[in-house]
């Protein structure tokens, strides 16, 4: 019996019918998994090659892929936009902290780079004291105004009184205005202090005993611009500063403040500060118009002619005394006592004339030598020379 022989050829057509559902019993076979196309290339057909859609799939001339398409991430818009703004807020970043500061790059205004200048009223420690306060009086004398003569003005405008001149400083007569001995010992008691201290001044650390008692404590009259110095960190640091009148301080040889005694601080000559910056605690009778630069003497002061406010009354004090020796005198500029004196000799005389002059036996001849010399004073010159002043007097 012969078999018939296998068709030579694949079927060409669909079977006819319908097709036969797969039986439970059958094994699921796994669909082959399609493979992305590449970027810009159309999708290869899905499935198998009947045309059959798989999962994952399809594809049309586009190439974009089905719900299982895996594409690159710089193609997902919410990650580049994502991307985006971490970049957009690490620039602003980057620019806010390393942009300029304003402070420094603006060099017009004074408020942001000029020099300030800090108000200390006359019995205020400040900030970074070298000691604590050796002041014994630092009340706002109400004295008598400056002297025009004691000030001379600047080209920059600024007003300076010389160091030697009367009247430029106050006090109290036989009292000090500083406790000199108790200076000395806050600073000699700390090494650090002790040499910043000497290195403003210009001494040694020894000589610091010596050189305080060298000076002489007195008040300022004036609103006084000096350079201050402050401790900070085992060093002085110097700023500009306006003191109070009233601020006791310490001068040297040549008037010129040394030591402000409500903190310890050393002082010297004011730099320029034009523009500056006013900083501190101002009293109701500051006016900038009316501070002053003290200039040193041409040469040392033997003694200082000082106002006591208390008393009105003027004194000398001599330079490196602490008020033991001081001596009233005259205001600087007044007149002496010959004023009183010559008005009180000229009123008795006409008294006295009348009364001393009366029981001498020359007024038995005044009457004659009165009448009968008249015409002839010239003639009779040295014989009436004797009785000649004494009608004058009467």
């Amino acid at each position: 019996m012969t078999s018939a022989p296998p068709p030579e050829s694949h079927p060409t057509g669909p079977p006819s019918g319908p097709l036969a559902a797969p039986r439970p019993s059958d094994p699921t076979q796994a669909m082959p998994r399609q493979q992305p196309a590449p970027s810009g290339q159309g999708g290869s057909p899905g499935g198998p090659e009947d045309g059959s859609g798989g999962r994952g799939g399809g594809g049309g001339g586009d190439g974009s892929g089905g719900p299982g398409d895996h594409r690159p991430w710089w193609r997902s818009a919410p990650r580049v936009a994502l991307i985006a703004v971490v970049l957009v807020a690490a620039v602003a970043l980057v620019v806010f902290l390393t942009r300029p500061d304003k402070k420094s790059a603006d060099t017009s205004g004074s408020d942001s780079t000029g020099p300030e200048l800090l108000l200390q009223p006359a019995a205020a420690a400040g900030t970074a004291p070298f000691t604590q306060s050796t002041a014994k009086d630092s009340s706002e004398p109400a004295s008598a105004s400056p002297m025009p003569s004691l000030l001379s003005s600047g080209t920059d405008g600024t007003s300076t009184a010389d160091g030697s001149a009367p009247g430029l400083y106050g006090g109290t007569l036989k009292v000090s205005s500083c406790d000199v001995e108790r200076q000395i010992d806050f600073l000699t008691g700390d090494a650090a202090k002790a040499k910043a201290f000497a290195g403003v001044e210009g001494i040694e650390p020894s000589e610091i005993p010596a050189y305080l008692r060298s000076l002489t404590p007195v008040q300022l009259r004036m609103d006084t611009s000096v350079t201050n110095h402050g401790f900070k960190d085992g060093k002085a640091t110097a700023f500009q500063s306006v003191l109070q009148t009233g601020t006791a301080v310490l001068v040297g040889d040549r008037g010129e403040p040394r030591v402000r005694c409500a903190c310890g601080n050393p002082l010297q000559s004011p730099a320029p500060a034009q523009n500056a910056k006013t900083t501190g605690q101002a009293w109701p009778s500051y006016d900038p118009a009316k501070v002053v630069t003290v200039a040193d003497a041409k040469k040392d002061v033997d003694a200082f002619v000082l106002y006591d406010a208390q008393t009105d009354q003027w004194f000398k004090r001599p330079r490196g005394d602490t008020g033991a020796t001081d001596t009233l005198t005259n205001r600087p500029g007044s007149v002496t006592s010959t004023p009183p004196t010559t008005t009180h000799s000229a009123t008795p005389s006409p008294h006295s004339s009348t009364t001393t002059h009366s029981p001498s036996p020359t007024p038995t001849h005044s009457p004659s030598t009165s009448t009968t010399p008249t015409p002839t004073p010239t003639t009779t010159a040295p014989t009436t020379s004797a009785p000649a002043p004494e009608p004058l007097t009467s």
